[in-house]
C-alpha cells in the first residue's frame, strides 16, 4: 500500500497526561502535512487544537477516557463540549466492569446516551479487548452495531495491552457491516499497519506510522 493511502487510514494520536501545548500543536502540524485521517487528543486540548488547524483537519478526542467507569451522562456531557469545542470525532469507553457483569443492557444504554450526544459526528466505541473473554468481544461486536455507533475500537492503549492481529479479524468478522474496526496500540510497523488494514480495520490509532515515515524513532502508542 502507497505511504500517502495508508496515512488516510491514521487517527494521529497523542493521549500522554504530560502532553504540553506545543506538542500537541506539533502533532497537528504533522497531522495536516501527512494528511491523516485525524489527530486524537485529550479533551483539553480540542479548543486550542481545533483554533490552530482552522479546518484543515480532522479533530478526534476521548471521552470516560480511558477506564470507561464514568457516568453514561457525564460521557454525554463530555462528548458534547467537545464537539461545541471542536472535535468531529469522538472515541468512548465503554463501562468494561457492567461488559463484566453481563449487565449488556446497560453497556447499551451507555452507548446510545453518548451516540444522542455526537448525532451527526464520529462516534468509536473503544472496548479494551485485552481485558475480555472471546464470548464478550462477541457480545459488544452485536451490542455497539445496535447502538447505532460508527466503529468498535480495539484498545486505549493505557490497560497493559493494544490491537492484536486475532482481536481486528474477530472483531471485523462478527460485527455488523456498518460498523467500522479501529485498531489501536501498539502498531509498531507499517508491515503491521498494513497487516491491520487487510483484517478489516479501517483505522489505526497510532502516534507510530508518522515517527516512521519521518525516519524517527517509533516509540510510544
Amino acid at each position: 500500500m502507497e505511504q500517502k493511502n495508508l496515512l488516510k487510514h491514521v487517527d494521529h494520536t497523542l493521549l500522554n497526561v504530560t502532553g504540553t501545548e506545543a506538542e500537541y500543536f506539533a502533532l497537528c502540524d504533522e497531522g495536516m502535512k501527512y494528511e491523516v485521517a485525524s489527530v486524537c487528543i485529550p479533551p483539553s486540548r480540542v479548543e486550542s487544537c481545533a483554533k490552530y488547524v482552522k479546518g484543515k483537519l480532522v479533530i478526534c478526542t476521548v471521552v470516560g477516557f480511558p477506564n470507561g467507569y464514568a457516568d453514561s451522562s457525564a460521557k454525554a456531557s463530555e462528548a458534547k463540549i467537545a464537539i461545541a469545542q471542536g472535535a468531529a470525532e469522538i472515541d468512548m469507553v465503554v463501562d468494561i466492569g457492567k461488559v463484566k457483569d453481563g449487565n449488556f443492557d446497560a453497556v447499551l444504554s451507555d452507548i446510545k446516551q453518548v451516540r444522542t450526544a455526537t448525532e451527526g459526528y464520529i462516534l468509536k466505541v473503544i472496548i479494551e479487548a485485552t481485558l475480555l473473554t472471546q464470548e464478550e468481544k462477541i457480545k459488544l461486536c452485536q451490542i455497539i452495531g445496535d447502538s447505532g455507533a460508527d466503529y468498535i475500537k480495539t484498545s486505549t492503549g493505557f490497560a497493559g495491552g493494544g490491537a492484536t492481529f486475532d482481536d481486528v479479524a474477530l472483531l471485523r468478522k462478527h460485527s455488523p457491516s456498518h460498523v467500522k474496526v479501529k485498531a489501536a496500540g501498539g502498531i509498531s510497523s507499517l508491515e503491521d499497519a498494513e497487516r491491520f488494514i487487510a483484517l478489516g480495520a479501517d483505522r489505526l490509532g497510532t502516534s507510530r506510522i508518522v515517527k516512521i515515515i519521518k525516519g524517527m524513532n517509533a516509540d510510544g502508542y
